[in-house]
């Protein structure tokens, strides 16, 4: 069997490491990247040694910014309502709520979720700044946008008890059928979610 050389297998492993990249396409990178114009790989290198180096968490809603900013673009900017925040897992969900337009609030990203089976309590992600953000007085009304899994009901769960706040409405991100879906497709605990929710025909 040929032995790859150290830096390839290296790289190989490396990618490997990353979520959703097995040994064949991790193998198919690494060769790529071989084989690609040097100003590729270089660029690449650049961007990893960046991603670490230049970027930070705001000090406020603890998504990610540029390192040295204090904070992030959505809680320096005064036209957003920071009587709202909405709750979410990591700082994709925040791209994913933003790609829609309809939220005009703030952000707090939690780095996580409650996770007893893995040794994660509720001082391993960012909730006592959370509770803290809330009991400032600015904020009206959280949104909580965990993931509907368990992990993500279970902090849901302790954060409504957490936050339970004079004047503070804490609602949760409705749940069921997505559009386009099918009835007959959807799973039971979808179905169930979906009738609970369900609203007035208007």
């Amino acid at each position: 069997m040929a032995v790859l050389p150290e830096p390839v297998q290296n790289l190989i492993l490396a990618f490997e490491r990353l979520p959703g990249v097995g040994p064949k396409t991790a193998s198919r990178l690494a060769f790529y990247l071989l084989r690609a114009p040097d100003e590729i790989s270089l660029a690449l290198s650049d961007a990893l040694r960046d991603l670490k180096s230049a970027t930070g968490l705001c000090q406020t809603c603890f998504n990610i910014t540029r390192s040295g900013q204090e904070l992030c673009e959505i809680c320096a900017n005064p036209d957003r309502d920071e009587s709202q925040i909405c709750v979410v897992e990591e700082p994709l969900d925040v791209l994913a709520l933003e790609r829609t337009g309809g939220y005009q609030g703030r952000y707090h990203v939690l780095h996580g979720v409650l996770s007893p089976i893995e040794g994660i309590g509720p001082e391993d992600i960012k909730i006592q700044p959370l509770v803290e953000r809330v009991r400032q007085g600015k904020v009206r009304e959280v949104i909580v946008a965990t993931n509907p899994s368990m992990e993500g009901d279970a902090t849901a769960l302790y954060l409504g008890q957490q936050l339970q706040l004079p004047g503070v409405r804490i609602t949760r991100l409705a749940r069921g059928l997505p559009v386009g879906g099918d009835l007959e497709y959807a799973d039971q605990n979808t179905l169930l979610r979906a009738l609970a929710g369900r609203q007035e025909l208007s």
